[in-house]
């Protein structure tokens, strides 16, 4: 059944801005949010744990009979809305089920992404092409508004796996599976002849790069080929050639 809801006082427009604004908020209720009718047709369809749907007078969507259902006022959602120009839809979802890490060759490893939309446009491609990402340290909320819209729905999709570099770097040696860092480094190794659909490859931030830690406890160095007047690329550009070239073996 449908509720209104007319203030902007109520508990849950007061949640919502709550979910929006604080990763600690959303570990601790188990629940993020989102915004949009495009990725709300997308949580409809790969997402269990769609909770709540709230939209503003006028906007209709296809929703669920067990996921509950809010009607607002404009002003109401645009009180909360975090886009400027808010597009009606608000949804809240459950976190999914943490399951146990499955190391597998072919796999991202992302260290201290903390830019919203280069996590969330990773996250996307890797849903493309069908590579498995781990979270390490330092990287931006996967579950934060901003990497839920850049990734297009990917993290209702491919649930993103978060670890320690200790955990990681020790589910791969277990498994026998090879580590390799993106590095600029003229002793890398071109990472067109390296074989990558067979390592776990670490990806670092623009600014930083990957941390000296992981770096000298990885089995190699991978570098790609860039004409010398070009210092760097995006890091979201930089992970998508790498995962480009894992999947030219046959991913998808």
């Amino acid at each position: 059944m449908e509720e209104r809801i007319t203030s902007r006082k109520n508990p849950l427009i007061m949640q919502v801005r709550r979910l929006l604004t604080s990763r600690a908020a959303r570990e601790e209720a188990g629940l993020f949010v989102s915004d949009g009718t495009k990725l709300l047709e997308e949580a409809v369809r790969f997402c269990p744990g769609l909770d709540t749907v709230i939209l503003s007078d006028g906007v209709e969507a296809s929703v669920p009979e067990n996921v509950r259902l809010v009607r607002v006022p404009e002003d109401v959602m645009a009180s909360v809305s975090p886009m400027s120009s808010p597009q009606g839809a608000l949804f809240l979802c459950r976190f999914p089920p943490k399951k146990p890490y499955v190391p597998c060759p072919g796999t991202v490893l992302l260290d201290g992404i903390q830019d919203p939309g280069n996590l969330g446009t990773i996250l996307r491609t890797a849903d493309a092409l069908n590579v498995p990402v781990v979270l390490l340290e330092g990287c931006a909320d996967p579950y934060s508004h901003k990497v839920v819209r850049s990734s297009m729905g990917a993290v209702f999709r491919t649930p993103p796996v978060s670890l320690t570099w200790e955990a990681a770097r020790n589910a791969l040696h277990t498994a026998k599976i090879p580590i390799a860092a993106t590095a600029m480094d003229e002793r890398a190794g071109d990472i067109r002849t390296r074989q990558p659909e067979k390592l776990a490859v670490v990806i670092g931030s623009e600014g930083r790069g990957v941390r000296p830690e992981i770096l000298s406890q990885a089995e190699q160095t991978l570098i790609i080929p860039m004409t010398p007047h070009c210092e760097s690329l995006n890091a979201a550009i930089a992970a998508a050639i790498v995962m480009w070239q894992m999947g030219k073996t046959g991913n998808l």
